[in-house]
């Protein structure tokens, strides 16, 4: 089993910025890839990022190219998003993810098998 834990969530004023991170512990071994979702009131969980284990190979969603940025620390096994030039309709709860199965890019929740508890991102306007 892999247990994931975020953490950087917070306010922001619209055009901030805020960095998450999300650590990784049991069997790291098998994880194929990460990503980070996010989930807004009354919405679906979406796809935001994701990024390989080994090569480094990173797909975003078009909501976020250009703004956010997936990163990777093999040596400490913790995934970091940066979020630059925030807008108010980033405002979600944001979850890490890792997949175990060779999926690229895995952009569906069905794609992964272990997900964190959610860090919250608020942007005011």
């Amino acid at each position: 089993q892999v247990q994931l834990v975020e953490s950087g969530g917070g306010l922001v004023q619209a055009g901030g910025s805020l960095r998450l991170s999300c650590a990784a512990s049991g069997r790291t071994g098998s994880i194929k890839a990460m990503a980070w979702f996010r989930q807004a009131p009354g919405k679906e969980r979406e796809f935001v990022a994701a990024i390989t284990g080994n090569d480094g190979d990173i797909y975003y969603a078009d909501s976020v190219k250009g703004r956010f940025t997936i990163s990777s620390d093999n040596a400490k096994n913790t995934v970091y998003l940066q979020m630059n030039s925030l807008k108010h309709e980033d405002t979600a709860l944001y979850y890490c993810a890792a997949a175990f199965r060779s999926v690229w890019p895995p952009r569906a929740v069905s794609d992964f098998g272990s997900w964190g508890q959610g860090t919250q991102v608020t942007v005011s306007s």
